[in-house]
Order: C-alpha cells, then sequence, then structure tokens
C-alpha cells in the first residue's frame, strides 16, 4: 500500500461538478492499493498517518500529529501510486489490486484512520474521475509505501 501525505490548510475533491470531500487544516493523502496488500497493511498505515508528527509545535518544530492538531483528513483513492513505469514511456499498473479488493481495503483504511479518533475523515469517490484542488502547507508531502516501512 502506497500514500502520499500532503499537509494541507485547506483540500477538497470534487466529482461531476459537486463535493465529494472537504476539509480544513489537516492531511489530504493519496491511496494506492496493490494486490499483495492486506488488513494489515491498512491499518498500519492508518495509525501511522493519524500519528505521524509533521505539524508544527509553538517552537516551530515537527512534532505534533494530525491527532494533536485535531486535523482533519481527506482520503483519495489512487490507483496510478502503484504504476510500475521502469520499463517503456507507458506505466503498467499490473501491481495495483483490482477494483473490489482495492476498494475494500480502500474502505478498511478510512475506517481505521476514524478508529484512531481523528475529528474528521472525508473522502473521495472510488473509481471516479475527480479533481482535486489543495493548498500544500509548508509544503510538507510524505510518501509512505508498507513495502518499505512493514518489512519483516
Amino acid at each position: 500500500m502506497k500514500a502520499v501525505l500532503q499537509r494541507v490548510s485547506s483540500a477538497k475533491v470534487e466529482t461531476g461538478g459537486r463535493i465529494a470531500g472537504e476539509i480544513g487544516q489537516g492531511l489530504l493523502i493519496l491511496l494506492g492499493v496493490t494486490g499483495k496488500d492486506g488488513v494489515d497493511e491498512a491499518d498500519f498505515l492508518a495509525e501511522k498517518s493519524a500519528n505521524l508528527r509533521i505539524f508544527e509545535d509553538e517552537n516551530g518544530k515537527l512534532n505534533r500529529s494530525l491527532l494533536d492538531v485535531g486535523g482533519g483528513m481527506l482520503v483519495v483513492s489512487n490507483f496510478t501510486l502503484c504504476a510500475d513505469a521502469r520499463h517503456g514511456r507507458r506505466p503498467s499498473f499490473t501491481n495495483a489490486a483490482g477494483p473490489e479488493a482495492a476498494n475494500s481495503l480502500y474502505e478498511r483504511f478510512v475506517a481505521a484512520a476514524k478508529d484512531t479518533g481523528i475529528a474528521t475523515v472525508q473522502t473521495g469517490v472510488f473509481r471516479a474521475d475527480m479533481q482535486i484542488s489543495l493548498v500544500n502547507d509548508g509544503p510538507v508531502t510524505i510518501l509512505l509505501d508498507t513495502d518499505e516501512i512493514m518489512k519483516k
């Protein structure tokens, strides 16, 4: 499972001309599910995202988590994060989970994020064409890959 975390002042996702999800201060998370991901990866990544200390404290140090600042989370599914662009000019998406498995794990991630105590968890629309607007704060952008951080 791969996630791009962007610390934002605000973010929203629209589809079909209507707002599907919107937050103020918090994290916009683009989430890619691979074919080898499972519940453990979804739960781990949700907890890691909620507790990662990437918000500034009163001294300007990155010592506060999303939970500490009471921020929101906007989670958007993004299978293209699973692209393999090592060969040729057209990326391959064979590493991405199929739609049914990906949606199930995407929903599991969202539920696990809510279980951490985040006050506001919003989402995009799975498999929809979405337009995302954000004000990146910092900018602070972090890439998390469970293949790297959950090595056994």
